[in-house]
This record gives C-alpha cells, structure tokens and sequence, in this order.
C-alpha cells in the first residue's frame, strides 16, 4: 500500500470546473472518504488518482512516485466503479480470478483459489462462483466487481459508490466487512459517496468537496464536532443539524448570524417555550419535532418518552456552533 498526495489539481469539462486547485493527502495505510452531492468533484477525484482522467493543473503522487504520463495498468490500483463491470460470458469465479491471472502477477492456481474462496465467503457469493455473471442479481453483480478488486494487492483501493445498488441490511454487512478488510490487510483506500452513515462508520479521515473544492479534511469526528462552515456541518450527522438566526438565542457572539445546533445541543427542561409538532419513535431514541418562533427544529429524547404532538416544552442551545454571514464557523 502506499500514500497518495494530490498537489493543486485542477480539472475542467467543457468550461466547468470539476476540480478546483484540490491539494489532499491520503496517509498510507487510511481509509479516506469523499463526501458530497452530485458535482462536487468526487468521482472526478477518483479519476485523477486512476488515470482514467489527466488533470489540467497538479499532480498526482502515489508512493511518493508522479503519476504524471503512467497509464492506469502502470499505476498499480484497483477502481471500483458505481456501475459494476463485469465480464458477463465468464462465471463469477473466473470474474473473481481475472486480476490474479495477469501476467504480469503470475499468480499460482493454489494461491487464486484460496483468495478467491476467502473473497466469495467474505462477500456472501460463495454459492454463486459457477453461475455465469448474466445470471446475478443486481446486488450480486456489484458485489462480484468489489470481490474483483479485493483479490487484488494494489497500491490504493478506489472505490466510487458501490455499496448504492444493494439493500439496507447487506449495505450494512458489507459497511462492517470493507472497514475489517482494510484494517487487517492496511490497505490504503479511497472511497466516494454521499451516504454520512457510510462516512461515519468507515472513515479514518473525510474530505468534503463542494462545488470542486475540498472545504475540509479530517476525521468524521473532527468534522462532526469542528465543522470550517455550515456546509461542512450539513455534511455529517442524521437528522441533520438545525441552522437558525443567532438572534432567537442570548449569548450568540458579536459578528455571529447563524446557529447551529445538532440534536443533542437542544437541552430540554430550561430556557424558552418550543411546541412538539411530532414525535418520532425509532426503537434506541425518539426524535422530537418542534417549532420554536416560526422555525423547526429536531432533537433527540429518552426512547420511552411521552410527550405528545401539541405538547410545549422548555429549550435552551447547549454548547452550540456560530457562523457568520458567509457561513463560516466562529471559534
């Protein structure tokens, strides 16, 4: 596994920019996630890494090596792509044994077939390697192209949405299996989505994109707790954290317009009137709905509460965030 270094890369298609003097470092051995909504540059970061892509501006360097002029077979990586690509004439297990067969790895028919067993068990398609890859489910299918790329031993994992396509319970299976698979083989990857939840429970460092540019690199606690600006915030935390004027509040600093205030930083009991407008049982917590002063607001309460739709309450911000006008967190 090595490092990766992108040094001011920029990238445009057609006029727009993709990327935006991006500079970001994936540490040998971390599992980074890329965060954000449709156009914000992260599938297109993925390609600057792979080679499938050369960007206009910057480099890319992975073990300390330019990637500058190297095609993605001279790069050593293993991409996995939203939509699975897969061989459809060979069974799954001669998709999964592609990689190994190449001649430049010259793997043994004993060491293939070990890796590909341990793979097919780890992914649940142990009973599906004789089938051929047209015979799958769609869920199937992209579980055999992230098998095809696990067998592997590149330098870095690339991996661009591909959990998306299964159900909830395998996507979460699979959320646990990836993050053990990185962590006991120390494998370096770097992976794409807009899933928080996928973000949150894999990730060593997040880097969240907006508009091209990287807004902030850190760890999705750091993120969670120490967001650079609103959109940072709005990145990370389910239900997402309340952004209201400074001004329902007492005690907001001077230049500050905004507040924000996840879930757990609306403390209940003291302070102002708020009405509960619904109550959201979800077995572990119960969300409470409100409005307070014309705005909503959601917090978190004890699971077994019994407070009803009407009912008015006493809320005060506990340990809140402050913005400015351009969105940008107050320290």
């Amino acid at each position: 596994m090595a490092e990766v270094i992108l040094k001011s890369i920029t990238k445009s298609f057609d006029g727009h920019r993709a990327l935006d003097d991006v500079s970001m470092i994936v540490p040998d051995g971390s599992f980074v996630v890329l965060l954000g909504p449709t156009g914000a540059g992260k599938t297109t970061t993925l390609r600057m890494v792979s080679g499938l892509d050369k960007p206009d501006n910057g480099e890319v360097m992975i073990g300390g090596r330019s990637m500058r002029g190297l095609t993605p077979a001279q790069r050593n990586v293993a991409m996995v792509f939203q939509q699975y690509s897969l061989y459809p004439h060979l069974s799954v297990r001669q998709n999964l044994e592609f990689p190994l067969k190449s001649p430049l790895l010259k793997t043994p028919q004993n060491a293939i077939d070990a890796k590909v067993n341990t793979i097919a068990e780890i992914l649940q398609i142990s009973h599906k390697l004789d089938n051929k890859a047209t015979a799958l489910s769609g869920g199937e299918m992209q579980r055999v192209s992230i098998g095809r790329a696990l067998v592997r031993n590149p330098q870095i994992y690339l991996m661009d949405e591909p959990l998306s396509s299964l159900d909830a319970k395998l996507r979460a299976d699979l959320r646990i299996e990836l993050k053990n698979i990185q962590a006991k083989s120390g494998a370096t990857l770097l992976y794409v989505t807009h899933d928080q939840v996928e973000a949150m429970t894999m990730a060593t460092h997040v880097g969240v994109l907006h508009e091209g540019k990287l807004v902030q690199f850190a760890s999705p606690r750091e993120i969670y707790e120490q967001p650079v600006s609103i959109y940072a915030a709005t990145r990370l935390g389910q239900p997402r954290i309340n952004v209201v004027p400074a001004e329902l509040f007492p005690g907001a600093p001077a230049k500050a317009k905004s507040i924000g205030l996840r879930p757990e930083h609306i403390a209940q009991g003291d302070g102002q009137d708020a009405t509960v407008t619904r109550v959201e049982h979800l077995g572990d917590q119960t969300r409470l709905h409100l409005t307070f002063k014309k705005h909503n607001l959601i917090t978190v309460t004890d699971a077994h509460t019994e407070l009803t739709s009407g009912e008015t309450i006493k809320i005060q911000p506990n340990k809140p965030l402050y913005f400015d006008a351009a969105g940008m967190r107050l320290v």
